[in-house]
């Protein structure tokens, strides 16, 4: 009988009962390789990864400064060279956790730069300017981190929700030029008159986002972030400054594949603040608005 078992278990085929043949082993460790490399080239589909970026140019459409009391409001817009247009850009970075969690980076410059004749009878915070011209800038760069929840959302569409802690970076410059170009130094006949107005500090903000799918691959986005409150009430403390920012856009995108966005961008960006106490009197007001192309890139695709 043992021989007989022998024979049978000779002759039946290899896979009945368990054994690997030569060939069928290759056939695995191919298999097991080529899973392998598509462990490699694929992401964790819960985990998304977006770099975004737009360019584009900044209008102004208001703005003035008052820094006394005794001064009138100086209005860039119409004194201060910004009736033209100028170059805007904007970078941000997100990381989105199973469709749901969405924390944001971005950093946006915002620089300008300008030369126009004095005005006549240009004061500023109670100091007279004289010169042959005026060089002013207005620069504040803002960080942005932003923690967003999606908490409604369908087939081709969703909604979501969150906040935003800003990091302001304020530097106002007024500067009196002489004929030949130089700063003030006082002299007379010559240019007399600098003033400087400089902080940072954090700013809460209250955000909206969403997006809409359209037929084609075309989309509409909006995304608002903004807050209105006097200082006091943020901070409990006796400062009655009212401040206040909006930044809201409209887009419009197009899926150039499944890890490329394009898009068309209009922004309004605007705020200030306002503190009619003699010892720290500011009246500060700033509205613009955008208009940009930006490209998102993500690893979407490579889910």
């Amino acid at each position: 009988m043992l021989w007989l078992a022998l024979v049978l278990m000779m002759s039946a085929p290899i896979g009945g009962i368990g054994f690997i043949s030569p060939v069928q082993l290759h056939a695995v460790d191919n298999h097991a390789g080529a899973s392998r490399s598509a462990d490699l080239t694929q992401t964790d589909p819960s985990v998304v990864i977006r770099l975004v970026a737009e360019a584009g140019f900044l209008g102004v459409i208001d703005h003035r400064i008052r820094y006394s009391e005794a001064d009138s409001a100086f209005l860039y817009h119409k004194d201060g060279g910004q009736d033209v247009l100028f170059p805007f850009a904007r970078l941000s970075a997100e990381l989105e956790l199973n469709q749901r969690h969405t924390a944001v980076f971005l950093y946006q410059p915002l620089e300008i730069e300008t030369r126009v004749d004095m005005p006549a009878g240009l004061q500023i915070d109670g100091e007279p300017f004289a010169g042959d011209s005026l060089r002013l800038l207005y620069s504040f760069p803002f960080y942005r981190l932003s923690y967003l929840y999606r908490f409604l959302h369908g087939d081709t569409w969703w909604v979501e929700a969150g906040g935003s802690l800003q990091i302001r970076n304020a530097n106002t410059e007024f500067e009196a030029r002489g004929s030949d170009g130089s700063g003030g130094t006082g002299e007379p006949g010559v240019a007399s008159g600098f003033y400087r107005s400089a902080g940072t500090g954090p700013v809460p903000l209250l955000k909206l986002r969403g997006r809409y799918d359209l037929p084609h691959g075309f989309w509409l986005g909006l995304e608002a972030d903004g807050i209105y409150a006097p200082i006091s009430y943020l901070n409990g403390s006796d400062n009655e400054t009212v401040g206040a920012l909006l930044d809201a856009s409209l887009r419009a995108g197009y899926r150039v594949n499944s890890s490329m966005d394009t898009f068309v961008n209009v922004r309004y960006l605007g705020g200030g603040a306002a503190n009619e106490d003699p010892k720290d009197y500011t009246v500060n007001w700033l509205h613009t608005y955008t208009v940009s192309l930006g490209a998102v890139v993500s690893t979407e695709g490579r889910r």
